[in-house]
C-alpha cells in the first residue's frame, strides 16, 4: 500500500507558538510533510493566537488517514512511528523527566504567555516584566539549568534534540523579543536553539507574513 505524505495544518508563523512547536516536532522526527496554512482571520486560529480558547485544532498532523492535534499528542504519535528520531530519551528516568517538563510547558506558564506574546517581528527594549510573569521566567530558567547540568547539554536532554527542545523553543523567541536578561547557561541554550537551521527557516518564512493581528502588535 502506498502511504500518503503527511500534512501539517498551521496558523501564523510570526505569532503562533503552538504551530512552531508542532512544526519543529515533525521536522525533528524527519517525517516528510506539506504545510497547510490557516488564514489568521480564521476564527479558530485567532482563538489560539489570542489565548481565547483552551482547545484548538491547530497544529494538526494528518498522516496515513490519522489525524492528530495538540502538540503533546503529536509528539507522542511521532515518537511511536519514528522512535529512531529520539524525541523521547532512551533512559526511562530521563523519559519521565522529559514528559514532565513538556507537560508543564503545555499546561502552565499562563502569565508568560499573556505578558510576553510570541512576535518574531518585534524587538522590544526596556520591557518591564510584571511579577507573575517573572515567576514563570524563573521556573523556566530553573528547568533549563537543571536539565543542562543533569544531562550535559547542549540540548535539554544531552547531545540530541528531544520533544522538550521543540516545546521550549517558542519561549526562547519570547526571551529574545522582550530582551529578557538571562544567566550564561540559559543564554547559551537560547543561542543553540536559535542556531538550528529549522529555526532560521521558520523565522525567515515569518518575515514574509503580514503582521495583521492588531491585538498582538502592542506598543510598549
Amino acid at each position: 500500500m502506498t502511504k500518503t505524505k503527511a500534512s501539517l495544518t498551521l496558523s501564523s508563523k510570526n505569532y503562533s507558538s503552538w504551530s512552531l512547536r508542532g512544526w519543529l516536532l515533525v521536522r525533528f522526527a524527519g517525517l516528510p510533510f506539506t504545510e497547510k496554512l490557516v488564514a489568521t482571520d480564521d476564527a479558530s486560529a485567532r482563538a489560539e493566537l489570542l489565548l481565547l480558547s483552551p482547545s484548538v485544532l491547530v497544529p494538526r498532523l494528518e498522516h496515513d488517514g490519522i489525524s492528530v492535534w495538540d502538540t503533546l499528542a503529536i509528539a507522542e504519535y511521532l515518537d511511536e512511528i519514528k522512535p529512531e528520531a529520539g524525541l523521547l530519551p532512551a533512559d526511562q528516568a530521563a523519559r519521565a523527566h522529559c514528559r514532565s517538563i513538556c507537560g508543564e510547558m503545555h499546561s502552565g506558564f499562563s502569565a508568560l504567555r499573556s505578558a510576553l506574546p510570541m512576535n518574531l517581528s518585534a524587538k522590544v527594549k526596556n520591557f518591564t516584566v510584571w511579577s507573575r510573569a517573572k515567576g514563570d521566567i524563573e521556573r523556566i530558567t530553573d528547568i533549563w539549568r537543571d536539565c543542562i547540568t543533569r544531562y550535559g547539554g547542549p540540548w535539554l536532554f544531552g547531545n540530541r534534540r528531544s520533544m522538550a527542545d521543540a516545546m521550549y523553543a517558542p519561549v526562547v523567541t519570547r526571551f529574545l523579543t522582550y530582551n529578557v536578561a538571562l544567566d550564561p547557561v540559559c543564554a547559551a541554550y537560547c543561542q543553540t536553539v536559535m542556531a538550528m537551521p529549522e529555526m532560521q527557516e521558520w523565522i525567515t518564512a515569518a518575515q514574509f507574513e503580514p503582521t495583521d493581528i492588531e491585538e498582538l502588535e502592542v506598543e510598549f
